[in-house]
């Protein structure tokens, strides 16, 4: 389960970013989820609520997880289509010069803290 890594590495940097803007506490995270990415959202969210009990700054913090469709482009005919219907092969032509411009990320997109709600 390579989730609780994943885990471990945004906790990492948002404890690092809460540090530099001396903030105390950490109430919510939202990431940013490729639709393709290879991670478990659900895994996830397991992961993140046994690990942030452990971290005094992100303890009682929410993971919020935005999914990002993904959107795969043929290169034989500009054609941009959904990924997961299709796979590699183009639908509009049949060809597999074809990449992924989206749906492989997980970014942290925001994060906020007990003020920001009051």
């Amino acid at each position: 389960m390579h989730e609780l890594g994943i885990v471990f590495h945004i906790i990492k940097s948002v404890e690092e970013i809460a540090a530099e803007a001396r903030i105390g506490r950490v109430s919510a995270v939202t990431l940013e989820l490729g639709e393709v990415s290879g991670i478990m959202p659900s895994y996830l969210q397991d992961c993140w609520r046994w690990a942030c009990d452990k971290h005094e700054v992100m303890r009682g913090c929410e993971l919020v997880v935005e999914e990002i469709p993904a959107r795969t482009f043929c290169e034989a005919c500009g054609t941009t289509y959904k990924t997961v219907a299709h796979g590699r092969i183009c639908p509009a032509c049949g060809s597999d010069n074809t990449y992924l411009v989206q749906g492989n990320e997980a970014m942290i997109k925001e994060i906020a803290t007990p003020e920001e709600g009051a």
